[in-house]
């Protein structure tokens, strides 16, 4: 299935870390075992695994500075999950287009969110790349 199934087996692999509060890569490894992916897909979710680990402040910070009047801690977890992905990719990942990364953080929350989630990714991916164009 490709780079579409590595997104929402990272957007699981985030949600279950941050239910469980466990970021270990322990966590991320029995996740692993416990689910099927091919080759790629496994190597896209312990790329983006350890780079949002190493970058989480700077990718939390993206994502609060961008939530207008709303604090990080009161994000659904799946929301935040997809945040976190759809702004690593945008930040790390130059093979991957930003109009590409931010409609699949949209068709990932339209499948595993509430039906108004899309929306408030697509403002706050939105906020963020107008502030990267703006040298934010």
């Amino acid at each position: 299935m490709g780079r579409k199934a590595a997104r929402e087996g990272t957007m699981k692999l985030l949600f279950q870390m941050s239910v469980t509060e466990d970021y270990s890569s322990d966590t991320k490894d029995i996740f692993l075992e416990n689910f099927e992916f091919d080759e790629m897909e496994t190597k896209y979710i312990n790329e983006a695994y350890t780079a949002i680990m190493e970058h989480r402040e700077v990718i939390d910070k993206h994502i609060e500075d961008n939530l207008e009047g709303w604090s990080i801690y009161r994000l659904a977890k799946v929301d935040l999950a997809v945040l976190r992905i759809a702004i690593y990719e945008i930040l790390f990942r130059k093979d991957i287009p930003v109009e590409v990364s931010i409609n699949e953080a949209i068709e990932i929350v339209k499948k595993y969110s509430n039906h108004d989630s899309f929306k408030f990714i697509n403002g706050v991916l939105g906020g963020f790349v107008r502030s990267l164009e703006n040298g934010g």
